[in-house]
C-alpha cells in the first residue's frame, strides 16, 4: 500500500484516540450536580421483596473480623470491602496498607484501580443515552462509525451496540490485548480489527474483549460530541455523588490517598507504579474509585437511585444475552456454587444455588477487584485489592452464603474462631 493512502487512516485513528481517551482527569469542577440522587445515601425505593433476607448487620461485623484475620494470615498489602443490604451500607472500610514500603493505612476513601469493573459504567452510560434517544441498543456501529470494518464487510454492518457490550463481536477472546500491553495505541488496534479473524458472525458467539468493547467510547463521542469519560462523569459520577471516582492514571496518582500496585517477588510483595496501557481503553478498564464510591455504585445497581439509573435500564443491562459456560470452572466457589453462567450488557449473570447473582471481576497489573449482588434479595459486595493474588475472591462466597443462609463453608481457610489456621 502506498504511504500516501495511510494518512487518512492515521488521522482518523488519532481522532478516535481523542474521542475515547477524552478527559482522563478528575470530575470537572465546573460541572453542576444533578439536584436529585446526589447524595451518598441510597434513595429510598418502595418495592415488594418476597426474597427479603434477615438483617445482615451482625454478619457484616463478622465479615469484617474475618477479613482482618484473612489479611493477617495471607499477608496481603491492602484491601477494601463494602457490604450492602436494602439500600444501606453495612460496611465500607479498608484493610492493610496502600504501599508495603510506607505502611500507609487503607481507608474507606483510598482510591483503587477498578480494571474491568469499569465495563458496567459503560453499559449504564449507554442505557442513559438510549433513554435520551441518542442511540439504540440495536443501532449498528457502522451508522456512527462508517470507517469501522471487520474482516467480513457484511459482518461490520450487522455489529450493534448490544453486540459490543455483550462481547458478541465475533472475534477471538481478548483480541489484540497483548498488543495494547506492548503500548500499541488503541486507535491503531481498533483499525486493525479489520484484519482480525472472525470466529462467528457478530451476535452469534461470545468472546471477551477490551479493544472491541471500547468502541462504545467512540460511539458515545459520535452521538454526543463529547468525550466518553466526561459523559460518565456528568451522567453517573456526579449525580450519584461518587466524589472520588475518576478516569486515568494521572488522576489516580494525583489523589492524596491511593493504593499502589503490588507484585510478588522472591522475598515478598513489591510495590510499583501503575501501568498505563489499559487506561487507554476507558470503557473497558479506565475507572478509579474508593470503596465508599463503590458502595454507592453497588446500591445504584440494586435500584436505589432510580433517578439516575432507571428500573428499565437496570432490567436491560442485567438481562443475559449469551451463555459463558467457561466461567463455571475458573475458581473453586464457581464450580461449587454456580449452575449457569451468562453475559448481559457489561455484567456477568450467574445462577448461584438457584439465585440470580450479577457479577464482574477485574484485573490489571498489581490490582484486582470484584463486584457482586443478588438483585432479588437486595444484597451485595465489592472487594478491591492492590495485589495480584486471587485469594480475596473468597470473600464473595463467604458473604453470599451468609445472605442466602447456606450452611458454612470455610472459603477463607480460617479456623472456626476466625483466626489464622496453622499450616
Amino acid at each position: 500500500m502506498p504511504k500516501s493512502s495511510r494518512f487518512p487512516k492515521i488521522f482518523a485513528a488519532v481522532t478516535v484516540l481523542l474521542a475515547t481517551a477524552g478527559l482522563s482527569t478528575a470530575v470537572s469542577q465546573n460541572s453542576k450536580p444533578v439536584p436529585t440522587g446526589n447524595n451518598t445515601q441510597a434513595a429510598s425505593v418502595t418495592r415488594a421483596n418476597p426474597n427479603r433476607v434477615r438483617n445482615l448487620q451482625g454478619d457484616a461485623r463478622e465479615m469484617e473480623r474475618l477479613a482482618e484475620a484473612f489479611m493477617q494470615k495471607k499477608k496481603f498489602p491492602g484491601m477494601a470491602m463494602a457490604l450492602v443490604q436494602d439500600g444501606r451500607v453495612l460496611s465500607a472500610r479498608g484493610y492493610g496498607v496502600t504501599d508495603i514500603r510506607t505502611g500507609q493505612t487503607v481507608r474507606s476513601d483510598t482510591i483503587f484501580r477498578l480494571a474491568s469493573l469499569s465495563k458496567g459504567f459503560a453499559a449504564s452510560l449507554t442505557g442513559i443515552l438510549v433513554e435520551e434517544q441518542a442511540l439504540g441498543w440495536d443501532t449498528p456501529i457502522s451508522k456512527q462509525l462508517p470507517a469501522f470494518k471487520l474482516r467480513d464487510y457484511s459482518a461490520s454492518q450487522k455489529l450493534t451496540v448490544s453486540d459490543i457490550l455483550s462481547h458478541q463481536v465475533g472475534l477471538a477472546k481478548n483480541t489484540y490485548d497483548r498488543d495494547l500491553e506492548s503500548s500499541i495505541p488503541y486507535p491503531l488496534l481498533a483499525e486493525r480489527l479489520s484484519d482480525a479473524p472472525l470466529t462467528c458472525t457478530p451476535g452469534e458467539c461470545y468472546g471477551y474483549q477490551n479493544i472491541a468493547y471500547s468502541l462504545i467510547g467512540d460511539m458515545v463521542f459520535a452521538v454526543t460530541g463529547d468525550f466518553y469519560t466526561h459523559q460518565v462523569e456528568e451522567k453517573i459520577f456526579i449525580p450519584l455523588g461518587m466524589k472520588s471516582a475518576t478516569y486515568g492514571r494521572v488522576s489516580l496518582m494525583a489523589s492524596g490517598n491511593w493504593a499502589r500496585p503490588h507484585s510478588y517477588g522472591g522475598k515478598g510483595w513489591v510495590s510499583g507504579m501503575p501501568n498505563e496501557n489499559y487506561y487507554h481503553v476507558p470503557p473497558a478498564a479506565g475507572v478509579n474509585a474508593s470503596i465508599t464510591d463503590m458502595a454507592i455504585w453497588l446500591n445504584a445497581q440494586l435500584g436505589h437511585y432510580p433517578d439516575v439509573l432507571s428500573p428499565e435500564l437496570l432490567r436491560k443491562t442485567h438481562t443475559p444475552l449469551v451463555n459463558t459456560p467457561g466461567e463455571l470452572r475458573s475458581s473453586g466457589w464457581r464450580s461449587e456454587r454456580l449452575s449457569r453462567a451468562e453475559y448481559a450488557l457489561g455484567w456477568r449473570v450467574f445462577t448461584y444455588q438457584g439465585r440470580k447473582l450479577i457479577f464482574h471481576g477485574g484485573a490489571v497489573r498489581g490490582y484486582r477487584g470484584l463486584i457482586a449482588f443478588l438483585p432479588e434479595e437486595d444484597v451485595g459486595i465489592v472487594v478491591l485489592w492492590n495485589s495480584e493474588s486471587a485469594a480475596p475472591s473468597a470473600l464473595l462466597p463467604a458473604w453470599i452464603d451468609r445472605a442466602l443462609s447456606i450452611p458454612g463453608r470455610n472459603w477463607l481457610e480460617l479456623d472456626d474462631s476466625g483466626t489464622a489456621a496453622q499450616d
